[in-house]
């Protein structure tokens, strides 16, 4: 997240930010970021009707720029948007003032966000969103044959960067076609983890899988990266670190990031720590309830 300009009053706290979310995991931080009674100033669109000298009318999308008092907002973290409903709170050509309006925050488009008070809470997570060294330092591919999901892991969320499915038919003697099915399998999911995986900030990627599945895929990764002209995936192969899936679908990775074995492997990634602490958060409700709380 790019902080564009800071107006917070040392004395009551009172100010605005002018930011620019630039990448997903920043979308999180501005949905803990915005809450109900702020006001909040952003671009977007509405549908205007105007009427002509002769009397005809005419009905256009227009871009123009409103300021809302939020009443409520929600969250898509698959497309990375955020709407924002509110009421508008500064008149202008087009929108009266008590107007309810919806607007829609999305990455690389600014907004200036107004607080009555920032305090240490908000601070922090303003301090901590727009710090270029919080990365996603951990990838995962969860994969069974013909499923797989490419996930990154931050701090505060899992993206998931892609998804690939391919039906594989039954391996059955003679030209059944499933060896060619998986072959061209795993070299989707290779493209997927070339394009979508920066290893100048990724320090692991888990493979993980049932079976001896996984360890297919890396040796099809390790004897084709050079032949596909995929050379950072060659040079980067002591990153890949295979684990035990019960499937391919996203949900599993809770339990591949709850594994001893596997925390040990990731235990320098941001990530880590988090799974770390919300394993003791939900061991202390399991055997003391009345010292921890949650909502």
């Amino acid at each position: 997240m790019k902080l564009i300009k800071q107006e917070i009053s040392e004395k009551d706290g009172y100010g605005l930010v002018l930011l620019r979310p630039e990448e997903p995991e920043d979308m999180w931080h501005v949905y803990n970021l915005v809450t109900v009674g702020d006001e909040l100033l952003a671009s977007t669109y509405r549908k205007v009707v105007t009427t002509s000298t002769t009397g005809s009318t005419k009905s256009e999308k227009r871009k123009i720029n409103l300021k809302l008092q939020v009443i409520e907002t929600d969250f898509d973290p698959q497309e990375g948007t955020i709407r924002v409903k509110g009421v508008n709170i500064e008149e202008n050509k087009f929108v009266k003032i008590g107007a309810h309006h919806t607007i829609e925050l999305e990455i690389n488009r600014n907004f200036t966000l107004i607080k009555p008070c920032w305090d240490t809470i908000y601070m922090e997570r303003l301090k901590l969103s727009c710090d270029v060294s919080k990365k996603a330092d951990l990838a995962a591919l969860i994969m069974q044959p013909g499923l797989a999901h490419l996930c990154l892991i931050t701090s505060h969320m899992t993206v998931t960067r892609a998804k690939i499915e391919k039906s594989i038919p039954r391996k059955r003697q003679g030209r059944s076609g499933h060896d060619k099915a998986i072959q061209q399998f795993y070299k989707a999911c290779m493209t997927a983890i070339y394009n979508h995986i920066d290893f100048n900030i990724v320090k692991c990627v888990l493979i993980g899988s049932p079976g001896f599945f996984k360890d297919d895929f890396l040796k099809y990764v390790r004897d084709n990266a050079i032949k596909l002209d995929m050379k950072k995936l060659h040079f980067n192969m002591s990153k890949f670190v295979t684990c035990h899936s019960a499937s391919g679908h996203k949900h599993d990775l809770k339990n591949v990031l709850e594994n001893e074995d596997v925390q040990r492997v990731v235990q320098d990634t941001t990530a880590a720590d988090e799974v770390r602490v919300l394993g003791e958060f939900f061991k202390l409700l399991n055997d003391s309830p009345d010292q921890a709380y949650y909502g």
